[in-house]
């Protein structure tokens, strides 16, 4: 017995001590981990090359998303891919002399807003020049461009003289008291613009950003028409800067439906597309300068969008730290350094596992920070962390600081992911906000055009019986991103419930930019010139 009572109490001896040694190991491994990042190295991954593997599903779900630029075109279609579409808006502008009949419908109705517009023809340039090869690997560049230039048509029309910008086509109270296919439109399309007596630095930036971006996508392919898309984003910059004021202030009407909240982020947005577009030293001085010290919220972090363009040009001024620091002068490094540095905390408040991650997300890691068109924000907001993933990847950059953690691009890349998944169907409701993509998505995209049968001849009254119908809509429209869930991940698939079922054209912008990043992998180009 004495035997073996100091056996199994050696025994026990070892067995503790190997205990207390794992969990001093393990305390190691935690304390490492959580220092030099989540992959356990602080070691650059490789940099990757030419698009390789495609992962079919963002492949599929991209050429979907596209598909809604097609949905959304108005004027004389060429080579019309929805069959239920047709030629519309073929006298917008004719009263001022204009061809407006380009550009695209807003959501669901018929109005073309400039600001929504601009912006979705600017992000849709930065989609195409950060990811144009994987596009092209999938076949889906050329259809991108052609949507890019069906806007940036449109936005050339607009601008007659230096100082004039036509900022929407359609009186949206008359718009919206209808319900009628566009090929069917016979109400009165009124035109506003802003100018130097009614200026609008916020939509006359955000333009000139839109023309500046597109000007480096065509700069290959067809260089007069990127000269041309230059001097307006030029002279729209000037006349935005030297004429400053809310264009909501200045055409109260616009509050209700797209109101500005500041002007200072569309100027430094412009800006900085414009020193990409040119090398010309004087927009980098105005980002780093005096305007970047009154405008540039460094150090505060904020929400990408039509209205809020901070975090956007974080990040792409971040590129320039990235890629281009020696080629650029000292006086200048200060302030660059400011906007990456914000744009590093912008990344540190999305990732989930950050120890400044931000609260605005659901129970399954949605962002979320709006019920109205809930799916902008964290589709937006990942297309900027893959964006900044790649960044890092590309330049060799191993890990992104946050607080005392560190993280690595393909921790961002995975929330983007999260974010992509939940919108394709990895969510509560087991449904897809594409639609189009996947065996359950909404039937009821409160979209006019999509809710009427093509050949059924409506007024601007009588077509309100296919808002209220009980059936499904008719017609697809494919590649809608709808306004997305409820905080809780509840979603009413109803015509009528237009907070949720309401797709619109920026949307699109914003999800074929994340798809286009998702598809495959490969460098991020060092310079877009």
């Amino acid at each position: 017995m004495g035997e073996k009572s100091k056996s199994k109490g050696g025994c026990c001896g070892w067995f503790i001590a190997f205990v207390v040694l794992a969990i001093v190991v393990g305390a190691i491994v935690f304390t490492v981990k959580k220092k030099f990042g989540h992959s356990g190295s602080d070691k650059a991954a490789p940099v990757p090359g030419p698009p390789g593997a495609v992962d079919q599903k963002y492949a599929t779900a991209l050429k979907t998303s596209l598909q809604f630029f097609d949905v959304q075109k108005s004027g004389e279609l060429v080579d019309n891919k929805i069959p239920w579409r047709g030629d519309s808006g073929l006298k917008d502008g004719s009263q001022a002399k204009l061809d407006l009949t380009k550009g695209m419908y807003d959501a669901g109705d018929h109005m073309k807003f400039g600001l929504p517009l601009a912006y979705t023809a600017t992000v849709l340039s930065w989609a195409i020049l950060e990811y144009g090869d994987q596009m092209d690997h999938v076949g889906q560049l050329d259809s991108a461009q052609d949507s890019l230039k069906w806007i940036t048509d449109y936005l050339i029309n607009a601008h007659p003289s230096a100082d004039v910008l036509y900022i929407q086509v359609g009186d949206p109270v008359a718009d919206h008291k209808c319900w009628e296919r566009p090929e069917e439109m016979t109400e009165a399309r009124p035109l506003t613009q802003v100018n130097a007596s009614h200026p609008g630095s916020d939509i006359a930036a955000e333009t000139a950003a839109a023309m500046a971006s597109a000007s480096l996508v065509f700069k290959k392919s067809n260089s007069s028409y990127s000269s041309t898309l230059l001097k307006h984003a030029k002279q729209l910059f000037t006349f935005a800067d030297k004429n400053r004021g809310y264009y909501s202030e200045s055409i109260p009407e616009v509050q209700t439906y797209y109101n500005s909240t500041g002007y200072g982020d569309e100027l430094l947005w412009a800006a900085s597309w414009l020193y990409h577009a040119t090398g010309d030293d004087s927009y980098l001085e105005f980002v780093t300068g005096q305007d970047g010290e009154d405008y540039a919220e460094w150090g505060s972090t904020s929400w990408f969008s039509w209205d809020n363009k901070h975090a956007g040009t974080q990040v792409l001024l971040a590129r320039l730290s990235f890629f281009k620091a020696k080629g650029i002068s000292n006086s200048y490094g200060s302030g660059l350094q400011s906007y990456k540095k914000t744009a590093e905390a912008v990344m540190c408040s999305l990732l989930p596992d950050s120890p400044t991650a931000t609260e605005n997300r659901t129970e399954d890691g949605l962002i979320w920070v709006t019920e109205w068109n809930s799916l902008q924000h964290p589709v937006a907001s990942a297309f900027l962390a893959v964006i900044y993933s790649d960044y890092m990847l590309t330049s060799q950059t191993p890990n992104l600081k946050c607080d005392s953690d560190s993280f690595t691009p393909s921790d961002l890349r995975d929330f983007a992911k999260s974010q992509a998944d939940y919108v394709l169907g990895k969510n509560p409701m087991g449904m897809s906000f594409l639609v189009g993509y996947g065996d359950k998505f909404p039937q009821f995209v409160h979209h006019r055009g999509a809710s009427i049968p093509a050949d059924a001849k409506t007024g601007c009254k009588d077509g309100f019986q296919w808002l209220d119908s009980s059936d499904p809509n008719p017609n697809v429209a494919t590649g809608a991103l709808v306004g997305g869930p409820f905080k809780n991940g509840t979603f009413i698939d109803s015509r009528n419930n237009f907070m949720q079922t309401e797709p619109s054209t920026y949307n699109s912008a914003v999800i074929v930019g994340l798809l286009s990043s998702l598809v495959t992998t490969s460098s991020v180009v060092q310079s877009f010139t």
